[in-house]
């Protein structure tokens, strides 16, 4: 048996994958999510196999809410009525692309794919999405209170890891995550945010100074008054990455 969530802000849509999946031996319908935030919500709840996912949603893209989940990932198609993502979709090689209105026969094969483990590398399949979604402004989906909240990266002071639980920092306040740091620096924008730590991911624009400490390592002041400790050998890279940072980057 293999469990799918249906991912549509559109419920006609989302009623149409059912009526077609409901023939097919094997699928049972986990749940259903209308928009990203309610999606990583149910998905990280109710850990489904296999996600069928619409791309262009209210708050964050369907990319965007693959590149969040925390693993082990579910499987996932992609579903859309917007085929300029399905050239981005097939160079990727990422996962199956369904274009709306979906096929049943297309889908059907889908999700035999799917259940035969032939072709649909969650893990592997997700990080060439997350790699290339390091060249666009994405977004994270932060825990806040009982729901989640949309949070652009240029938004972000630094990232860091307490207590086994991953944080994110704004100016304004602290967030929970779902994905790991190392899940995180995997992800996120290269130009923008430097790994300083086991602990912790700052944003280079929202860094201050840098001191130097004893033993080789050094401390950074983020323009929220934070400081952080940088590991010895993260200290040189962290200040050429500074050295070199391009003038033209939007100010945090």
């Amino acid at each position: 048996m293999i469990r799918v969530m249906l991912v549509d802000d559109e419920q006609a849509a989302r009623e149409r994958l059912r009526q077609m999946l409901g023939p097919i031996p094997g699928v049972e319908i986990a749940g259903e999510a209308a928009d990203g935030e309610q999606a990583i919500e149910r998905i990280v709840e109710l850990r489904p196999d296999l996600v069928l996912l619409d791309i262009q949603m209210p708050g964050c893209t369907g990319l965007e809410v693959a590149a969040c989940l925390p693993t082990p990932r579910p499987k996932i198609i992609f579903c859309t009525a917007f085929d300029q993502y399905a050239v981005d979709a097939f160079e990727l090689h990422a996962v199956d692309y369904l274009l709306k209105p979906v096929n049943r026969v297309r889908l059907a094969r889908s999700i035999e794919r799917v259940c035969q483990g032939d072709g649909l590398d969650a893990g592997g399949e997700v990080e060439r999405i997350l790699a290339a979604l390091r060249t666009r402004n994405t977004r994270l989906l932060a825990r806040s209170g009982d729901g989640y909240r949309v949070v652009p990266q240029s938004e972000v002071v630094h990232f860091f890891s307490d207590a086994g639980l991953t944080k994110l920092s704004t100016r304004d306040r602290a967030y929970l995550l779902d994905p790991t740091l190392n899940d995180l620096e995997q992800r996120l924008d290269p130009a923008l945010f430097f790994r300083i730590s086991r602990a912790a991911i700052v944003n280079l624009d929202c860094v201050t100074e840098v001191l130097p400490l004893v033993g080789g390592v050094a401390e950074v002041v983020l323009n929220t008054g934070v400081r952080l400790e940088v590991s010895r050998r993260r200290v040189k890279d962290l200040l050429q990455r500074l050295a070199g940072e391009d003038s033209g980057k939007e100010a945090c």
